[in-house]
């Protein structure tokens, strides 16, 4: 195992970063999720920085974040690889949300509600069950098919073993989960607004 692989993140607990943002201390928050789930819910104050578009521009966006920064996505995982990415090009002061948006909204803190969307996870079940379903019943017609099935059994334990997911990857990929404010010029003009950078 490497360091990376042993060293969990800095977390913190949803109360206490609600008592950070009360008393007028919040940290910098960094949504990792996809654009459509942040545009269904999202804790006010937000910036919304997916984890594809962080991971491959983490050396630009590090030079807008020098203060403390939590990383947010719906459980924890998501921004557990956005720490990971981020302290690999030497950002301090990072934590990830513990229980992620997940137990934000289980301690009734604030949301900013929008139209509601599946969330990344929901769609990767529904692709992956559908899948699955399919090359079974086809099988009864070519054989060959269950094997199918067994690939994507094998994905998903892979993606268990790892923590990562291949599939959601390539979902957050498509324009459902895309928003008109997911680039990364977008996200550094936020990123200097917030902090009074000049441009």
């Amino acid at each position: 195992m490497t360091a990376s692989e042993t060293t969990r993140p800095a977390t913190l607990d949803a109360t206490s970063l609600r008592e950070l943002i009360d008393s007028g201390r919040a940290p910098r928050l960094l949504d990792v999720r996809t654009p459509a789930e942040f545009e269904t819910s999202h804790i006010p104050g937000a910036y919304n920085v997916p984890l594809d578009l962080l991971k491959e521009h983490r050396e630009e966006l590090r030079n807008h974040l020098d203060e403390d920064v939590v990383l947010i996505c719906r459980s924890g995982a998501r921004a557990t690889q956005a720490e990971q990415a981020l302290a690999g090009v030497g950002l301090p002061n990072l934590k990830v949300l513990n229980g992620g948006m997940l137990a934000w909204q289980a301690a009734n803190a604030p949301i900013k509600q929008g139209a509601p969307r599946w969330d990344l996870e929901r769609q990767v079940r529904l692709v992956a069950g559908s899948i699955v379903l399919a090359s079974i019943l086809g099988s009864v017609f070519v054989p060959g098919l269950k094997w199918v099935a067994g690939f994507i059994g094998a994905g998903l334990t892979f993606a268990a073993l790892t923590n990562t997911c291949a599939m959601g990857m390539m979902l957050s990929k498509l324009p459902y989960n895309r928003g008109a404010t997911c680039d990364l010029d977008t996200i550094v003009g936020q990123l200097r607004e917030s902090t009074g950078r000049p441009a």
